[in-house]
């Protein structure tokens, strides 16, 4: 994760606000490798609310912008010549990134004048629908590979599924876990693996498709009820959270080893993984003693928590880190919470 529009082009990945300065600090005690670089990611307008959802190498980020409100929100993307608005489908006033490419498609939803639905993004041909399944009439998209298939959902009479659109043409359901009536598709790597969140007979759980194997529940933590998946790279390591009566928690799962409980920074009882690279880098938010913050964890350092490694003269608080890259670059956000959705800034942290 997940507004109203005024036209103003940002300044994009140069951009700083007043008051900030960007640091390339040298290595701090304590630090292994010093201090990321910072760099605020202009929003569409000075007033305007921010997030980041999927980020390239290049890099290239994706996500929205826009009014508190909710309405008039934008899909967006960053690059280093701006910020971009994405526009919508015909005759409608909101629209969301979700996922990018190396190749620069975007994929996100917007609505129309009676419905919401999935849309592909590229340069050349702008914002295309991209249809539903046969009968159903609304549609989401979250994320795309580089062979150009995209995950999601279609939403009609009969109810939410997850679906796959093949980049030669045609949508595809991926189904539900047994004894469900719901899915959703949320992230695909390279080879066309698949996962999301889907009811079941034992409550809402993660899963892992892939077109041989069909759809797989990676069930829970030990002693919770539900989870889902949020992001997978291109060696089938999942991320998500899985929560319980009295606690929720980031996971790292693997075919060889299940689900991993990623923790919580000292004095939090809440985390949530939003993304993961192909270096098995894994961003997201937890609580702490201080509040809410944005953390990265590696399979060596643990949770770490990232207001620790920006240099502090920027005064900045983050408070989630939604998307990684190989290069180990993050957008993170300020403001909101996991308790409350309200004001975020995107920034873009470059590690030394």
């Amino acid at each position: 994760m997940r507004i109203r529009e005024t036209w103003r082009r940002g300044l994009g990945f140069a951009a700083v606000f007043v008051g900030l300065t960007v640091i390339a600090a040298p290595p701090a005690a304590g630090q292994v490798g010093g201090l990321y670089n910072v760099v605020a990611l202009s929003p569409l307008t000075f007033d305007s609310t921010s997030t980041a959802r999927d980020i390239t190498g290049t890099p290239q980020v994706v996500g929205t912008s826009g009014y508190i409100s909710g309405s008039d929100t934008r899909a967006v993307r960053w690059t280093s010549a701006g910020i971009e608005s994405l526009g919508t489908l015909p005759s409608g006033d909101y629209s969301a990134a979700f996922g990018v490419n190396a190749s620069g498609q975007i994929v996100g939803t917007s609505n129309t004048s009676t419905v919401v639905r999935a849309f592909l993004w590229t340069s050349s041909g702008g914002m295309q629908d991209l249809g539903a399944l046969p009968n159903d009439n609304g549609s989401e998209a979250f994320d795309i590979n580089n062979t150009g298939d995209v995950v999601g959902a279609s939403s009609g009479p009969t109810g939410v599924r997850a679906v796959v659109w093949r980049s030669g043409g045609g949508i595809q359901s991926l189904g539900t876990l047994p004894g469900g009536n719901y899915s959703k598709a949320i992230a695909i790597n390279s080879s066309g693996a698949v996962v999301g969140m889907s009811t079941s007979s034992s409550g809402t759980h993660a899963f892992f498709w892939t077109e041989g194997g069909g759809m797989r529940d990676l069930g829970t933590l030990p002693g919770h009820t539900s989870s889902e998946a949020f992001a997978i790279n291109n060696s089938g390591q999942v991320v998500g959270y899985s929560r319980g009566p009295n606690a929720t928690r980031a996971f790292l799962w693997t075919s060889a080893g299940g689900m991993q409980d990623l923790g919580v920074l000292p004095g939090g009882d809440y985390s949530m993984a939003f993304g993961i690279n192909n270096l098995g880098q894994v961003v997201g938010t937890s609580t702490s003693s201080s509040g809410t913050r944005a953390f990265l964890w590696t399979s060596v350092a643990g949770m770490l928590d990232l207001n620790t490694v920006i240099p502090p003269a920027l005064g900045l608080v983050l408070s989630e880190a939604h998307c990684i890259n190989d290069t180990g670059q993050i957008a993170a956000l300020t403001g909101g919470g996991h308790e409350v959705e309200h004001y975020y800034r995107v920034y873009l942290l470059t590690p030394p």
